[in-house]
């Protein structure tokens, strides 16, 4: 429940936040509350990826592509992720979510997102995103670009990314999803 709290928070502080460009990392403060801990005392394995939806809002709220997307009738969902820890968050303690756009690939966004305390970084997830419309279907990269704008030359999904996004990818239909587990 205090995650509800935490996101209208968030989403009052990013529309009066300093504007970003598009291609921008944006960073947004935190600090880890008592309801974020797990048995162990530190933040909750799970409290990371919720937090990380809060700063990708931040950044498309900050970057002005929230609005373009609720003009069109479209809204993001993440197609996977994929997180790395290398230090805990302990209660209290601030830290920073930087989020970024890394790039495309034929079908999907992958951005990139650091937790970092004193710019050194505690945990790197990577998240491979789409858009979909309200009245049905899926927005296609074409059309997203066509809606935010060309992105920048330097702005590449690394090639190790790019196959884990192919291989993290489920099938589209069940008849050729293979079945792992007996029935």
């Amino acid at each position: 429940m205090h995650m509800i709290f935490r996101t209208m928070l968030h989403a009052i502080i990013s529309r009066f936040g300093p504007r970003l460009g598009r291609w921008d990392v944006a960073r947004t403060r935190f600090r880890v509350l008592p309801t974020d801990l797990d048995i162990l005392k530190h933040m909750n394995n799970g409290v990371y990826l919720s937090i990380a939806d809060i700063g990708r809002f931040d950044l498309l709220q900050r970057n002005g592509v929230w609005a373009i997307f609720k003009r069109r009738g479209w809204y993001p969902v993440v197609a996977s992720e994929t997180i790395s820890f290398r230090k805990s968050l302990e209660l209290w303690q601030p830290f920073i979510v930087e989020s970024r756009i890394l790039g495309f690939d034929e079908k999907a966004v992958y951005v990139e997102q650091r937790f970092t305390v004193d710019g050194e970084i505690y945990t790197q997830a990577f998240i491979r995103g789409r858009f979909l419309k309200r009245g049905g279907g899926i927005v296609t990269i074409e059309e997203l670009l066509d809606a935010v704008g060309p992105s920048p030359t330097d702005v590449a999904v690394p090639e190790w990314l790019l196959e884990w996004g192919a291989d993290a990818a489920l099938p589209s239909t069940r008849a050729e999803a293979p079945s792992v587990w007996s029935e």
